[in-house]
Order: C-alpha cells, then sequence, then structure tokens
C-alpha cells in the first residue's frame, strides 16, 4: 500500500511492507509566507530563487552535484509561495559544526578515558579534518559553478549549506549542496547595465563604496563579496567544530576577525594560540605551514581585487592537505 502526504519538512511517501510500514521523503519543501504576511519581499526572494534554479538547471547535462536541485514549485491561494527541491539531506553545515562541537564537550567530560587510547583522539582530530575539507571542497564547487555561469550566491552560510551526511567515518560520500539561494544575483553584462533590483541594491552600494562602478567592475565586487562570504564560513568550519560548545560561535568569531583584528589573521592566530580552547582550530589551520591561515587571510581581504576567485581557492594546496 502507498499513501502520500506532507510532513513539514517534506513530502513523505508511506509503503507498507510484510505490515511494517516505511516512510521515505521525496522532497524537501519551503514556503514564503504570501504579501499579507512577508509582503512583496517575500514574493521577490521566491520568484529569484525559482530563477536562479531554473537557470543554472537549463542544461540538463551541466548540473553541479554541490547545488540543490529545484523540482517545482507552486502558489496557493493564500498567496503562499511553495518551493520543492530533491531531498538530499536533512542536515545543514550549522547542524554538522554543533554536532561536532558537542563532541568535543563530552569527551572533554570523560578526559580520563582519553589518556587511555591517546591515539583513537588523534584520529578523530584527523577524520574531522578531513571531512570540514571534503566540505569546503564542495562549497567551493558549487560558488566556482555559480561564478561560471554568471551568479552570484549572496547568502553563503553555515545554514545554507544541506549535507547528505554527518558521520565523520563517511566523508568520502559527502556531498555538500549550496542552497537558499533567494538573494543571488545575476552577473550577466545586460542585467549589471540596467538598474538593479531591489535585493541587490546591497550589494551594489557596497561596491560603489568601494569604487567599482562599470559593469565589470561590480562583476568582479560581486564575485569578490560572495568569497569573502565564503571566507567567514571557512573561518566557522575551522573553529567551531574544533572547539566545545560556547567557546565560539558565528557571530563572536566574524567579530573577532573583523572587529578585534581588522582582518590580520597573523595577530588573530596569536591571539587564538594563547587559548588552549581555540588550539585544535589553530592546528588545523597551522597544515602545510600555515596555509589555512594563508588562505583565509586571502579570503578575507580588505581590498576585494586581492581576493582569490573560487577555482583559485579549490586549487590552493591548504584544500588539497593530506591529513590522513
Amino acid at each position: 500500500m502507498r499513501a502520500k502526504g506532507c510532513d513539514g519538512d517534506g513530502l513523505v511517501e508511506v509503503m507498507e511492507t510484510n505490515c511494517h510500514p516505511i516512510f521515505v521523503v521525496l522532497l524537501h519543501m519551503k514556503v514564503y509566507p504570501g504579501q499579507r504576511a512577508g509582503g512583496t519581499e517575500a514574493d521577490m526572494m521566491a520568484a529569484n530563487e525559482l530563477n536562479a534554479h531554473l537557470f543554472l538547471q537549463s542544461d540538463p547535462k551541466d548540473i553541479c552535484k554541490n547545488i540543490q536541485i529545484l523540482l517545482g514549485g507552486f502558489e496557493t491561494q493564500t498567496g503562499e509561495q511553495w518551493l520543492a527541491f530533491r531531498n538530499d539531506g536533512k542536515y545543514s553545515a550549522a547542524d554538522y559544526a554543533k554536532v561536532a562541537s558537542d563532541k568535543i564537550s563530552k569527551d572533554s567530560l570523560s578526559g580520563e578515558q582519553n589518556i587511555w587510547n591517546p591515539f583513537e583522539q588523534e584520529l578523530k582530530i584527523k577524520r574531522r579534518r578531513y571531512f570540514v575539507l571534503r566540505l569546503l571542497q564542495g562549497v567551493m564547487k558549487g560558488l566556482s559553478y555559480m561564478h561560471d555561469h554568471e551568479r552570484l550566491h549572496q547568502s553563503l552560510g553555515p545554514a545554507s549549506i544541506v549535507l547528505n551526511t554527518i558521520v565523520e567515518k563517511d566523508a568520502a560520500y559527502l556531498v555538500p549542496r549550496l542552497r537558499d539561494l533567494a538573494f543571488s544575483v545575476d552577473l550577466r553584462n545586460s542585467t549589471l547595465e540596467e538598474s538593479s533590483g531591489e535585493l541587490s541594491d546591497g550589494l551594489w552600494r557596497r561596491a560603489s563604496s568601494a569604487s567599482a562602478f562599470s559593469p565589470k567592475e561590480k562583476r568582479a565586487f560581486g564575485i569578490a563579496d560572495d568569497i569573502y562570504g565564503a571566507g567567514l564560513l571557512f573561518a566557522y568550519l575551522a573553529f567551531i567544530p574544533f572547539c566545545e560548545t560556547g567557546i565560539m560561535d558565528a557571530l563572536s568569531l566574524q567579530r573577532l576577525l573583523e572587529n578585534t583584528f581588522q582582518l590580520d589573521l597573523e595577530a588573530a592566530r596569536e591571539y587564538c594560540l594563547a587559548d588552549d580552547h581555540l588550539l585544535e582550530a589553530v592546528k588545523f589551520l597551522d597544515l602545510d605551514g600555515g596555509s589555512g591561515w594563508q588562505l583565509l587571510q586571502a579570503m578575507l581581504n580588505p581590498d576585494f581585487r586581492k581576493r582569490p576567485v573560487a577555482e583559485a581557492v579549490l586549487n590552493h594546496q591548504f584544500m588539497n592537505a593530506a591529513v590522513l
């Protein structure tokens, strides 16, 4: 027997085999409120996300596995906009970071056990490093694909990365996918020469402040702005999964890098090195002669013209570090 319904997280199919029901999630549903609740901006975000996915999926032979797949969308009688995505995982990068951080806290509480098996603890750290690198590689592959196809993400963060697994032993099968393209920006020259839409106004104001006025300059600034966002995500994944719960969070880390140290990563490293709670994060970024700090500094360079493109990030020695 088969029956279908909605569980609030996605459509489910119920199959009964030998009188035992099996639930299979088929879709991941995302809903935007109607104008009465969300105003016109919600409609614009829904339309923008829909159009971005349709554009990126326009060629069936050139689909990027590191971007979530849109299957369709519809509008209800109350004006709600529903988007249906293929369900490729229920966890986000933020979920993974929290689970990893909780494990460190748990291990810390049972510290006496680690004395008897230090090799197991070392293996855990190596697996974590490998998992994070695989995660970052997938993110940058997705971002590189978007940039090559004239699209910006513009809201890259831990919650905007969906994962098919958060089990570190299964890192070889990990496929991170970019989602949440509601603020995605079209970089084609024909669009850049026209008046900007409301959703991208903030980006182009920042571009003007950085003296990027021509379509070519605006395109370069937009790509560099995405790279900066990816740099903050990189910092988050380099710290949070390697720290005990509550030691660091995304906002505190961003303030530390931007406000306290004014994006001087060498000074930030010296500070973190003096804090035992941050030591594993420092060791991770210290791989291959400190190549992690070098890459992070490049991605967060105050001068947008000096930030690397996504492909260069992918080819950086840190992204290909042999950690196992």
